[in-house]
């Protein structure tokens, strides 16, 4: 598959996963009195994910994210050389979908990004619906992602049952929104992370470019822990290939 093709699927793959995560958090979480909550949100995360990956995995693997980019490198998943125009095309992905979500927002009077627009943080700021402090974010970021990335690594082994790695990511998405969105509002991507933060800052409010770093660096972080971790526990040899090799000998 030429490189344009898996970019171009990464870019439209991420931003359809901002749009419809963040999208229902900023425009359908709390809306008058039938709002879907952070339950709905996180089903949103998930299913974002989960029809992503149907529609474009078979094109660009359907990363949707620079920390499984990473991850997915460290566990030999990946090759090195598109690492860089991978994730620069799921950040501009993610800058577009917020992009989108903006002008769509704008239209409901009294709106304003600087009060939160989905983005991520920690501490006493709209991105924490907890004030939970940076310890605690960084905590819950690196530790989601890790198992994050092993939920990818062990549903995607050639190995695992065929066909059903979308449903194990989708919902494992889901079930990590749905432990974290108080404490940062789920980030384990941070190209997620960057798109609304940067519409954020041109509203007027600089704390979430000001507590993006965390986003790139707990992630990334979790990511690399659990490539290096799974490519050293998983055997990736198929068992049927073992039997027969085994029995092979004995019969020798």
């Amino acid at each position: 598959m030429p490189l344009s093709k898996k970019l171009t699927a990464e870019f439209l793959g991420t931003l359809w996963l901002v749009f419809g995560g963040c999208g229902s958090a900023v425009l359908a979480t709390a809306y008058p009195s039938l709002g879907i909550g952070f339950a709905g949100v996180a089903l949103a995360f998930g299913l974002t994910v989960l029809t992503g990956a149907y529609a474009l995995g078979h094109i660009s693997g359907g990363h949707f994210n620079p920390a499984v980019s990473i991850g997915l490198w460290a566990g030999k998943r990946f090759p090195a050389k598109e690492l860089l125009p991978y994730i620069v095309a799921q950040v501009l992905g993610a800058i577009a979908a917020a992009g989108i979500l903006y002008i769509i927002a704008s239209g409901k009077a009294g709106f304003s990004a600087a009060s939160g627009f989905a983005a991520n943080g920690f501490e006493n700021t709209p991105g924490s619906p907890g004030s939970y402090s940076a310890l605690a974010a960084f905590v819950a970021e690196v530790v989601t992602t890790f198992f994050f990335l092993v939920v990818i690594l062990g549903s995607t082994s050639k190995l695992a049952p065929s066909g059903f790695a979308p449903l194990a990511i989708g919902f494992c998405l889901t079930l990590i929104h749905l432990i974290t969105i108080p404490v940062t509002n789920t980030s384990v991507n941070p190209a997620r992370s960057t798109g609304p933060a940067i519409f954020v800052a041109i509203a007027g409010g600089s704390w979430a470019i000001s507590k993006l770093w965390l986003f790139w660096v707990a992630p990334i972080l979790g990511a690399l822990l659990a490539g290096f971790f799974f490519s050293w526990m998983a055997d990736e040899t198929p068992a049927v290939a073992d039997k027969a090799e085994t029995e092979e000998k004995e019969s020798d």
